[in-house]
């Protein structure tokens, strides 16, 4: 617990303000105490670093098992680090991978703390928003806790001499409320709809364009086919008519 604070205010947190220069908007919506899910895009493997830094309250994240696994000094230093910064380990690679995910996310809720999650479920392969998975409805609606969306924003800021720095900006947005659900765990077609509100919120406040496939299954076809991700999400997606059909809405009733 202490090390994340070290991490947050001393070792790491001073040197990423003073070079990224990250801002926040919305930071009010994050609830002052209490569970709530932080659902972002995912556009960097640095932003597990820039949303925590946002805000005053610790967020747990969940992590692939891999960085947690390392022998020798390396490996110590690096299960030292991520798990004092606030990461938990899932083993991605097992059969029961993903209800494992969300048994160990409803304990991180159920023992009142803020869990940051992706619901896409991977780093997006070209900048856009992949399809969510259904997992962050699951545990929305079997704890009751509010959910709020969470953009990471980038840009390249022009320097002297040809050189760029990236800017980051980091957007919160209203608390989601599921409670009209309750009762509906297990419900994939609640799920569905309550996945694809949440990603409709983090697209509004991204602005990214929404693509209605899973990032994970377009980066399987990337490397199979040695092709771009729009080459493999042009393969993939559904026909024009079924996917504006499918595109997410506000109303996931």
């Amino acid at each position: 617990m202490l090390f994340y604070w070290f991490l947050k205010f001393v070792a790491i947190g001073p040197a990423v303000r003073v070079l990224f220069r990250p801002r926040a908007e919305g930071v009010e919506h994050v609830p002052a105490s209490g569970a709530a899910i932080l659902a972002s895009n995912h556009l960097s493997a640095a932003d597990w670093i820039f949303m925590p830094l946002s805000i005053r309250r610790r967020v747990t994240f969940l992590a692939k098992a891999e960085y947690f696994t390392g022998t020798g000094v390396k490996g110590f230093l690096q299960r030292a680090f991520f798990s004092g910064a606030g990461q938990v380990p899932i083993d991605r690679t097992s059969a029961s991978a993903a209800e494992d995910a969300i048994q160990t996310g409803l304990g991180i809720l159920r023992d009142g703390k803020l869990l940051g999650i992706y619901p896409e479920g991977t780093r997006s392969p070209d900048g856009r928003l992949f399809r969510g998975k259904i997992g962050v409805a699951r545990m929305a609606l079997q704890t009751g806790v509010p959910v709020v969306p969470v953009a990471m924003c980038y840009s390249h800021q022009k320097l002297p001499f040809g050189k760029k720095i990236m800017r980051v900006k980091v957007r919160f947005g209203e608390p989601l409320d599921f409670s009209r659900y309750e009762g509906l765990a297990g419900d994939r077609f609640v799920e569905r709809s309550i996945t694809d509100e949440i990603m409709y919120e983090i697209m509004t406040l991204s602005g990214q364009e929404y693509v209605d496939v899973y990032g994970a299954t377009v980066k399987k076809s990337m490397t199979a086919g040695s092709s771009s991700a729009a080459d493999a999400v042009a393969t993939l997606q559904p026909p024009v008519t079924e996917a504006a059909d499918r595109a997410p809405t506000t109303l996931a009733g």
